[in-house]
């Protein structure tokens, strides 16, 4: 189905870093299983919560998680430009960021080496070898693997690429938004997982443009702060420690480009505990049959921890990723 629209909304904010055109560019670019992903409404999860929410399943692909669509775009843009030939690309990650990257270097035939913590989620290490990534595992959580790599590249004049960093990643998970508001049913509100930030400001990006009345919600988890604090505050803000299950959203160096993307298109940003994390994976898994890892359960869990707040509204979230072990799932959800 073409979600694409027939002309760009006006522009609020036309000197934004993300592009709106390039957010319908990234639409033609993305493979085509990354994009028009199923959303739809579980009655049984509206009444637990109070609330009509609109579920956008980006588990249903190659890598179960969203981060096809931006590392799509990027190396599919880049590529397009001849700005990839002949070099290596290094990157870090938590896994499904590196999951994506690696499907789409593999794609075009670009070698790829990616950097993961030591204590990195091991079925995402195998899925990113498995898919032809270069594996190096390195320091004791994302920020210092993220280090390590970055010095690597520069050290090997190879190409640095990061979540939330370059800003095609974001334009490519803009297009979620794109398919979201295309519905007759607009929500009022959309509540994001926040990580390095890619989800939320893209989405906030073309939901702002289109639909300027809408509520822009992102949600971080309260042992992994340092995107919310740094917003909030106006300056950048460094937590010595990451403290949470959610890995995928688990940023403990938070990327001075996405917290300025944030001003202007996000309204707030909310705080979950592990334990609201985990009740939203069991409520996904119990009302709707959905399998969520913690970050992909984080808007659930906003909705869970602060119901009055979303009571009787119309609302839609993100379930961003399902990568989980069996351990996690039995721990979890058995």
């Amino acid at each position: 189905m073409n979600h694409l629209p027939a002309a760009l909304p006006p522009d609020p904010l036309p000197k934004h870093r993300l592009k709106l055109e390039n957010i319908v560019l990234a639409a033609t670019l993305i493979a085509p299983e990354f994009l028009n992903s199923p959303q739809f409404n579980c009655e049984p999860l509206d009444e637990a919560l109070g609330c009509h929410l609109t579920l956008k399943l980006e588990t249903a692909n190659p890598i179960r998680s969203f981060k096809g669509r931006g590392a799509g775009f990027l190396i599919a843009s880049r590529a397009r430009d001849g700005g990839l030939h002949g070099r290596r690309i290094i990157g870090a990650s938590a896994g499904n960021w590196g999951q994506a990257l690696a499907y789409a270097c593999r794609s075009h035939q670009i070698p790829l080496t990616l950097f993961a913590a030591t204590t990195a989620n091991p079925l995402k290490v195998a899925r990113m070898r498995a898919l032809g990534a270069d594996m190096v595992l390195t320091g004791h959580d994302f920020d210092a693997a993220k280090q390590a790599g970055e010095a690597h590249a520069k050290a090997a004049g190879a190409l640095w690429v990061a979540d939330g960093l370059d800003p095609e990643a974001a334009e490519g998970a803009a297009t979620i938004a794109i398919e979201l508001l295309a519905s007759p049913e607009r929500p009022d509100v959309l509540v994001i997982p926040l990580g390095n930030g890619a989800l939320l400001t893209g989405m906030a990006r073309w939901a702002k443009a289109a639909h300027p009345g809408i509520e822009v919600i992102g949600v971080q988890a309260s042992g992994a702060d340092a995107m919310e604090k740094s917003w909030r505050s106006g300056q950048l803000v460094f937590p010595p420690a990451v403290a949470t299950i959610a890995d995928g959203i688990g940023v403990r160096v938070p990327i001075a480009e996405a917290v300025e993307d944030m001003k202007g298109i996000v309204d707030d940003v909310l705080l979950v505990e592990d334990a609201q994390i985990i009740s939203a994976m069991q409520l996904l898994f119990k009302t709707a049959g959905l399998l969520a890892e913690p970050s992909g359960a984080a808007g659930v869990a906003a909705i869970v921890a602060y119901q009055d707040r979303f009571r009787g509204r119309s609302v839609a979230t993100v379930i961003c990723g399902s990568n989980l072990t069996e351990d996690q799932v039995r721990r979890w959800l058995a």
